[in-house]
């Protein structure tokens, strides 16, 4: 074989290589740029479904409501809590008790110590408030027109099971109570649907005490606010809606009747605080409630406190 040939020769084979190199090389450019693409496309229907969902209210499909018989006995179970139940709690190990505020002029509607509570049922730390308000103040009066609801399914703790303060009325001879919820769980547009109302004198006292120095700045402005009385505030939860994930009405109705329930302890507990609270604004009454073990295990809370 002439040099020349062999020249011949080499130089396809090096072309050979060169073009084996760089049809392999364009196969992984292909790959890569396909997974790339998958990768972007897969980005985009999140971002699209995410989108969707904050305007329409999307993400976990939450169970039906329970209706019907099944709703009444959910809010009878919660508002007759049995004494007994909450004397065998007492304090428990898990309370976050309202604070205590001094030298405001008393809070009062027909000449009873007012509660005053704002919030919204898209809310998750609403949605946990409302069983221990419920509890508490349901030992001084009586509900009518509670209604079953959750948090929002698009927001943090999504479709957290509570009650409702809209449409309901409050009746008791020592204290008075206005719930107000601001807004539904439901999105109409870039926000929730409104729904009650703040009155002149609402928004007042939501300006004025869910402000420093009534609360703390990094708390300011947040909801459920509680006003008792303008004796003590309450803002966010007093404990976390985390405990309520997975749970259903009639689980969490259950929970605050057993006393050897986690989540009914802690519920119940938060439950005892506020009712010691209240018991310092009617001036111990009434008497059954107000020398009990579950209000006594608070009594150090609020000495401070008195409405005359």
């Amino acid at each position: 074989m002439s040099k020349r040939q062999r020249d011949s020769r080499d130089y396809a084979r090096r072309m050979r290589m060169i073009q084996e190199r760089a049809t392999a090389r364009q196969g992984r450019m292909r790959q890569a740029t396909t997974a790339i693409v998958v990768v972007i496309v897969a980005f985009a229907v999140m971002v699209v479904a995410k989108l969707g969902g904050a305007g329409s209210g999307g993400g976990p499909a939450p169970q039906a409501l329970p209706s019907g018989a099944a709703a009444t006995a959910v809010i009878t179970a919660v508002t007759t809590v049995p004494a007994a139940t909450l004397n065998a709690v007492d304090g428990g190990n898990n309370t976050v008790p309202p604070k205590v505020i001094t030298g405001q002029p008393a809070l009062t509607q027909d000449g009873k110590p007012l509660v005053l509570y704002v919030g919204a049922e898209y809310c998750p730390f609403c949605a946990s408030q409302r069983w221990p308000v419920v509890i508490a103040l349901s030992r001084f009066g009586t509900f009518e027109g509670l209604s079953l609801s959750r948090s929002a399914s698009d927001d943090v703790y999504p479709n957290t099971p509570t009650l409702s303060f809209h449409g309901s009325k409050y009746t008791s001879q020592y204290l008075a109570f206005q719930g107000v919820e601001t807004a539904t769980n439901k999105r109409k547009g870039g926000s929730y649907a409104p729904l009650d109302t703040l009155t002149p004198q609402q928004q007042q006292i939501l300006q004025k005490y869910n402000a420093p120095p009534y609360v703390d700045a990094a708390s300011a402005g947040a909801i459920p606010f509680i006003d008792f009385a303008n004796q003590a505030i309450a803002t966010g939860s007093s404990y976390s809606p985390q405990l309520l994930q997975g749970k259903t009405h009639e689980q969490v109705a259950a929970a605050v009747n057993d006393p050897q329930s986690q989540l009914g302890r802690t519920i119940d507990a938060n439950a005892n605080a506020m009712t010691a609270l209240l018991c310092k604004l009617t001036n111990g009454q009434p008497g059954d409630v107000c020398t009990s073990p579950a209000v006594s295990a608070f009594q150090g809370e609020f000495a401070n406190v008195s409405v005359k």
